[in-house]
């Protein structure tokens, strides 16, 4: 099976050139066809609501658009329009959901770096026995049947 690009070839071979204007006008109309759409940009300060989680679902069921052109209409990121399309996220005000438990949590962590004038800390991974101070590589046992650069640095010395 020959690939567009090998036709094209072969009609450029046999001079075929009004094959050759109906391609390039088909391959045109083709590129109209198919959608560009920018990136979705937030808008500083849009706040999920349940009004726009409300919207989102009603722009979902009554138009074809699709997450990210929902995303890019309301200024909202792609994953916050799945996250209420598939699992009902900001529907309600209930002060005890996930979602505003862990708005409220991060909010008091921001007032309390900014009141303490403190640099807001990434989380450091913990390691096992830290407490134990710095370790030391542990000496690889030597397999005879496998070479090592010093196999060959003895050799060469000999």
């Amino acid at each position: 099976m020959a690939t567009l690009k090998q036709f094209e070839e072969a009609l450029r071979a046999q001079g075929m050139n009004m094959a050759l204007a109906i391609l390039e006008k088909m391959r045109k109309e083709e590129k109209k066809k198919t959608r560009s759409i920018a990136p979705a940009r937030r808008v500083s300060g849009r706040k999920m609501t349940p009004e726009l989680a409300r919207k989102i679902l009603e722009l979902h069921s009554t138009t074809d658009m699709t997450q990210q052109e929902i995303a890019f209409q309301l200024g909202i990121n792609q994953g916050r329009v799945n996250e209420v399309i598939k699992r009902g996220k900001w529907l309600t005000e209930d002060p005890q959901s996930e979602e505003a438990q862990a708005r409220d949590k991060a909010k008091a962590r921001m007032r309390r770096m900014q009141s303490e004038d403190m640099p807001i800390p990434r989380k450091q991974p913990v390691a096992a026995g830290a407490d134990e101070g710095p370790k030391k590589p542990k000496a690889k046992p030597s397999n005879p049947a496998q070479l090592s650069i010093d196999d060959f640095l003895k050799v060469s010395a000999d």
